[in-house]
């Protein structure tokens, strides 16, 4: 594996630990199904559009839904990303 492939392997590792953190902020946990599907996530663009519905939805199942959109989703717009609504 040469350098840069590590260095895209660390800031991967990074955004897995910042999204589960989030969630463990807003929401009490994650659950070791979620975190599991969060661990293979290989796409950084994915999981930065994760860390920020994470800090978004109002509820963790909202996030759910979004996590399991995988790449397909891509704008967060509505009363589904407000983390005031409920």
């Amino acid at each position: 594996m040469d350098f840069q492939q590590r260095l895209r392997d660390g800031a991967l590792d990074v955004d897995k630990e910042d999204l589960i953190g989030v969630l463990t902020l807003r929401f009490g946990g994650v659950p070791k199904d979620i975190e599991e599907a969060i661990r293979t996530i290989t796409d950084g663009v994915q999981l930065e559009r994760l860390i920020l519905v994470a800090a978004n939805v109002p509820t963790f199942e909202r996030f759910v839904e979004e996590l399991r959109e995988g790449n397909r989703a891509f704008r967060m717009v509505g009363d589904g990303f407000n983390p005031l609504s409920k």
